[in-house]
Parts: C-alpha cells; structure tokens; sequence
C-alpha cells in the first residue's frame, strides 16, 4: 500500500475530472472524502485514488463504486484506531 499524498491537482489530473465534479463525487459518494493537512489543505491517499480509477475502468456500477468508497473509508478507520 503506498501512503503518498496526493494534492487536488494531481488526483483531478489522474482522475480527468475538473474540480466540482471531484466534489459532487464526494457528496454521492463515489469518491472518498479529502485527508485534512491543515486549515486550507486536503490531500488524498495515493492507493485510494489508484483504486477508484481502476474502479471506474474496470466498468463498475455506482453502486459497486460506492461500496469500495465505503471499505477505503473503513480502511482509513481501521489505521487510525491503532
């Protein structure tokens, strides 16, 4: 598992999408949501945006999108209990 950060311009530039459509994403959870860095600064694990791309072309339905957003968030959890 890689634990790069990825900025905003880099997953909107891996993931082709322009910035509101990366958060009306998020709101329909169909992307994870941002990693706070500070007050103004949101980043994405690398492994995660990785994984939602492969999602996407693989052909997977919303609903099969939205179950892996639902285990990376869980995964995300689970690393922050221990």
């Amino acid at each position: 598992m890689r634990n790069a950060l990825l900025r905003r311009p880099e997953v909107l530039r891996r993931s082709g999408d322009g910035r509101s459509t990366l958060y009306v994403r998020i709101d329909q959870g169909l992307w994870t949501r941002p990693v706070a860095l500070g007050p103004r600064a949101v980043a994405w694990p690398e492994s995660e945006v990785d994984e939602l791309i492969a999602a996407r072309i693989a052909g997977q339905d919303p609903q099969q999108i939205r179950e892996l957003v639902d285990q990376l968030h869980a995964q995300r959890r689970a690393l922050t209990v221990c």
